[in-house]
């Protein structure tokens, strides 16, 4: 891949980006309140700002750039297809969208279809209808400790704090689910843990009412909620519990999936067949948007009898699916999935634990493959969260050294691009520890 030459950036289009950045409502955040950090160019796992500071990216941006920063297959696929179709209808036959679906599917040994949407939210909306659909029921049990997206349905199956004021779907019912550090079940190892959780899930299931329920969905691994791998045996009880009740299993894989945690997606880990599944993010890293529902055969089945009850004008959008290629034989033909196992297992996951023995802030390290998270803490005995002034200070010293954080609650996520180096990781840790060092816990 060329190499940027920061030469290029011109620091004068850095201060008219802050100046007409005044025009636009950022995300979750007071309008004016923000100071976003100003990007010019990326490339790989390296970004520069306008200035020609060179930065690493361990945030892989909102943990979607899994192939990294323009690839050169990816950036010629959408080139190319941009030059010959660069948009068709949803209704009609094309070969890039139809390629897409085949991989994907490839990954899988039981799934039989891909329903594509925008993005990850509108993945999970449409797969709560299908659900829906398919049972002819309401209500979806979902997480305390999750993140489905910011559209009607999946912010209200969202369990963090943003669902509040924004509940205006209906049907949507919360469970803890397994988190043996924060334990909501006082547990003392992680098979009470996931035995206590599932007891949990059972009996809101019961007291709900079982035939209610259409759906359970979940995060293979919760990301933006702390990056929480649920302890063995979990995602298997819930399959158990949805067969039980003829209840549809939904696995969100938007950001756990595609190579994330070492395998192309994060449940299979766990060796559990789920019923559908939702995707977005690292199928493509976010190049053009896209997002979509993968179906298993007894799903499919029902909508070869009626019409899918969804819809959207840029579905399968022939730039996102030629992207999607690209991508998908690019990972698998530089083995971007088994090289992110090898950074969890070789580089990252004992480097963050190096680092929780010199830090006292650090109270867990948990994770696998390129997705980790440091659980920082006042106090290792009490387990208190350090507060958001910590965090922010740790940020801006994480910045001013040159490393791009993914920074929530009072955590810092460790998620950088599948393709990084052994050499920037252990660089990316270093900075990482001098940084640590800097910022007292509160």
């Amino acid at each position: 891949m060329t190499e940027l030459r920061p030469t290029a950036i011109d620091p004068a289009d850095g201060e008219r980006a802050r100046e007409l950045d005044r025009h636009i409502l950022h995300s979750w955040s007071k309008h004016g309140a923000t100071n976003p950090f100003t990007i010019a160019r990326a490339e790989g796992v390296r970004m520069w700002d306008y200035d020609g500071r060179e930065y690493l990216d361990f945030s892989s941006q909102l943990v979607n750039t899994n192939i990294g920063h323009s690839h050169p297959r990816v950036v010629e696929a959408i080139q190319r297809q941009a030059a010959e179709l660069a948009t068709v209808a949803p209704p009609t036959t094309n070969l890039p969208r139809g390629e897409a679906a085949e991989r994907i599917l490839s990954k899988f040994e039981h799934m039989a279809a891909v329903f594509f949407t925008n993005g990850g939210a509108d993945a999970v909306e449409n797969a709560i209808r299908m659900a829906r659909a398919h049972t002819g029921r309401t209500k979806v049990l979902s997480h305390y400790r999750s993140y489905h997206g910011n559209t009607g349905a999946a912010i209200t199956a969202t369990g963090d704090a943003r669902r509040i004021g924004n509940e205006f779907a209906i049907g949507h019912v919360h469970c803890f689910g397994p988190f043996l550090y924060r334990s909501e079940f006082w547990a003392e190892s992680e098979e009470q843990e996931c035995e206590r959780a599932l007891q949990h899930a059972r009996r809101v299931i019961e007291a709900e009412g079982p035939s209610t329920f259409a759906a359970i969905l979940v995060e293979a691994v919760p990301g933006t909620a702390g990056i929480l791998p649920p302890p063995p045996g979990y995602l298997q009880g819930l399959r158990e519990l949805a067969d039980r009740h003829g209840i549809v299993l939904i696995i969100d894989e938007v950001m756990a999936g595609f190579g994330r945690t070492g395998e192309w997606f994060a449940h299979q880990h766990d060796g559990v067949r789920p019923d559908l599944v939702t995707f977005a993010k690292g199928v493509n890293s976010g190049y053009v948007p896209v997002g979509g529902v993968i179906l298993s055969e007894a799903l499919l089945a029902t909508f070869r009898e009626r019409p899918i009850p969804g819809g959207l004008t840029y579905a399968g959008h022939p730039l996102a699916a030629a992207s999607i290629v690209a991508a998908i034989d690019a990972m698998t033909d530089e083995g971007i999935v088994e090289h992110a196992a090898h950074l969890g297992a070789d580089v990252l996951g004992p480097g963050l634990r190096e680092l929780a023995e010199r830090h006292a802030i650090i109270g867990e390290v948990r994770g696998r493959g390129c997705f980790w998270a440091l659980d920082l803490v006042t106090d290792r005995a009490s387990r208190e969260p350090v507060d958001a002034s910590v965090v922010a200070a740790l940020k801006g010293a994480l910045l001013e050294r040159g490393y791009v954080p993914f920074t929530a609650d009072n955590r810092i996520h460790v998620v950088p691009p599948l393709v990084m180096s052994d050499e920037d990781a252990r660089r990316g840790l270093e900075i990482l520890d001098d940084a640590l060092a800097a910022v007292p816990a509160g």
